[in-house]
């Protein structure tokens, strides 16, 4: 008996204007911690279960990096984030630890924020907007790894941020040191959208 099985489409990826007009939604919200969050989610293509799980000392300022650590398939990895953000992060850490937080995104009740809780948040700002779509956490990761591949970031640059260990994931599967594909992000990463 042959198993009929559905046709793989392609994610959604908003376009930049979108992204742009989201931004910008949080941004007038005046909500640090909410910025923070949705920048991180930008900027590094985290997942949602990784980003929630990230210690505030996963976080390396004078290096740019946040280590994930028992991502997706219980790997570690290591994923970058532009200088440009080291100083709002940098007050964000101060704040979570002038409150005793052991993580980066927790709430009043000392516990990290749940995926549910993050995907709600989005989900807020997203029809806040006016966006004819939501904006779950992983569309965000979506557009991240595309952007950087088109701005000309190779695939075999991309995968040891992305988390994908497969080639067919990226189409390119190549173990590269982290600082040859630290220096590519860091080339393209100031011409981002938000």
């Amino acid at each position: 008996m042959e198993v009929q099985r559905q046709p793989k489409t392609l994610p959604f990826v908003p376009s930049e204007a979108e992204i742009r007009r989201y931004y910008e939604t949080v941004w007038l919200a005046r909500r640090g911690g909410d910025i923070v969050l949705i920048k991180t989610l930008l900027y590094t293509g985290v997942r949602v279960a990784e980003l929630v799980r990230i210690h505030l000392d996963d976080v390396d300022l004078d290096a740019c990096r946040i280590r994930i650590t028992q991502g997706k398939g219980a790997k570690d990895r290591t994923v970058p984030f532009p200088g440009s953000f080291k100083e709002t992060l940098a007050l964000h850490i101060d704040a979570q630890h002038a409150k005793g937080a052991a993580f980066l995104f927790e709430s009043s009740w000392k516990k990290p924020y749940s995926t549910r809780g993050v995907r709600a948040l989005l989900a807020r700002y997203a029809a806040k907007a006016g966006l004819e779509h939501n904006m779950p956490p992983h569309r965000l990761r979506h557009f991240l790894f595309t952007w950087l591949k088109t701005q000309g970031v190779d695939d075999a640059l991309i995968q040891p941020y992305s988390g994908h260990e497969t080639r067919t994931s990226l189409e390119i599967y190549s173990r590269l040191a982290i600082t040859d594909a630290q220096r590519e992000y860091d080339s393209v990463i100031d011409r981002f959208p938000v």
